[in-house]
């Protein structure tokens, strides 16, 4: 008897545990900093940055990689960057303010996207913020 009652014991303890774990994750995807999130070609992430901060950290990403800002823009609430690459690829970038200290950036590279690029300017942008 008292072996089960020590594997009740156990499987509670890790129950809690996993329940513990899941809760802390939803709530980490349910703020969405920090995650990125790719649907229908366009690349989004959350950072905790203010909007003036991280649209100077995507220009500044724009020239470590050497593409060719052809447009940009910036107002209160939201901001946007368009570049060339070498090969004439337009990359876009938008950037809004969620809050005070929250900007929400997209990338798009090309008509239909490009993940694998997409993620690359991303983290070149979060290194400058």
């Amino acid at each position: 008897m008292r072996p089960h009652r020590t594997i009740a014991i156990g499987l509670i303890g890790l129950s809690t545990a996993l329940i513990g774990g899941c809760i802390a994750v939803a709530v980490g995807a349910a703020a969405g900093i920090g995650t990125y999130a790719y649907v229908k070609g366009e690349l989004s992430d959350t950072e905790e940055a203010t909007l003036d901060r991280a649209y100077e950290a995507a220009l500044a990403a724009m020239k470590d990689l050497e593409f060719t800002v052809k447009e940009q823009s910036k107002d209160a609430l939201h901001a946007r960057v368009v570049a060339a690459e070498a090969d004439k690829t337009e990359v876009r970038i938008a950037l809004e303010s969620k809050s005070e200290k929250l900007t929400k950036l997209t990338v798009r590279v090309g008509v239909f996207g490009d993940e694998a690029q997409s993620r690359l300017i991303m983290d070149k942008i979060k290194k400058h913020l």
